[in-house]
């Protein structure tokens, strides 16, 4: 049984045009996840501007996960580590009290080409909301794989399928990329929240068909079975609640009074710029705005 279906609604970043899934308005998060990009696909021409790049910002109170399914992105953060990420690698940036990144197209600015992706963010337990911050990255090689008749999945982050990812997440979480050979049927792990979002193709739940740029949210303890009805690629998410969080633009927290002085750290540059970077940044917005309106994590 579905409790929600969540369309990706077109919300412009600088000069791209994604799909916003996470947060909506009547489902603020699944499990842990509390912000859901679709970064194309688009191919981007010869000499991407600078424009298109996502300039040093600011997170407070997560963690940002970044896979891509064609093209690449650099990024560079304020404790100066700088990686290149490409398809199904894993950038994994633990904000908890404050970290700053840029996210740019430096290796595809010349020659262009296709550009696809997902964005999402993990809210952390209170008890790791002003842990230190880091960042670690994962090849395509550390993370587990399913393979089954008409299914391979890669297990991004946490436990399902008698899998555990290497990837180090704070909470009981599943993150899962999944592709389907038509007709091929797959049910989601046991958690209590838990949510599965169509990349390409076409998929049926209890008879009814759900395409590209839906994510079904299911009721807990549910039916969580799926049918492709064409090849497809799937991202399947949840795991346990973390209780409510308040987001204001990249801030994430258990308490306002904690973003609110990392609204006035930023603007006051108490939050460092990334260290192998340039030195111009997003300033703070002047009106508060859900979901964030500018970065792309």
């Amino acid at each position: 049984m579905l409790d929600l279906v969540i369309p990706a609604r077109p919300h412009a970043i600088g000069t791209l045009e994604v799909g916003r899934v996470l947060p909506f308005m009547r489902r603020r998060m699944v499990g842990p996840f509390i912000f859901l990009d679709h970064i194309g696909p688009i191919d981007l021409p010869a000499g991407i501007p600078r424009s298109a790049d996502v300039r040093p910002h600011p997170h407070i109170g997560l963690a940002t996960i970044t896979y891509l399914f064609a093209g690449e992105i650099t990024h560079r953060d304020s404790l100066g580590y700088a990686q290149v990420i490409r398809p199904e690698e894993v950038n994994w940036m633990h904000a908890g009290r404050a970290i700053s990144h840029s996210e740019r197209f430096d290796g595809m600015r010349q020659a262009g080409g296709p550009l696809h992706g997902l964005q999402a963010w993990v809210a952390l337990p209170e008890r790791e909301e002003d842990s230190d911050p880091g960042f670690d990255h994962y090849g395509a090689a550390d993370l587990p794989v399913l393979q089954e008749q008409g299914i391979r999945g890669r297990l991004i982050a946490g436990q399902g399928f008698g899998l555990k990812s290497g990837v180090r997440s704070r909470s009981p979480l599943f993150y899962l990329h999944l592709t389907l050979e038509e007709n091929a049927s797959i049910a989601l792990p046991d958690y209590p929240e838990r949510a599965v979002y169509v990349v390409a193709g076409a998929i049926a739940h209890e008879g009814q068909r759900y395409e590209r740029g839906q994510m079904l949210v299911f009721s807990p303890g549910s039916d969580t079975s799926v049918s492709a009805l064409a090849p497809s690629s799937l991202m399947a998410l949840g795991g346990e609640p973390l209780g409510e969080r308040h987001i204001w633009w990249n801030f994430v927290s258990s308490r306002k009074a904690r973003i609110e002085q990392a609204k006035a750290d930023w603007q006051a540059g108490r939050i460092a710029l990334p260290t192998a970077d340039d030195r111009e940044f997003i300033p703070l917005p002047d009106e508060p705005s859900v979901p964030p309106p500018e970065p792309l994590s």
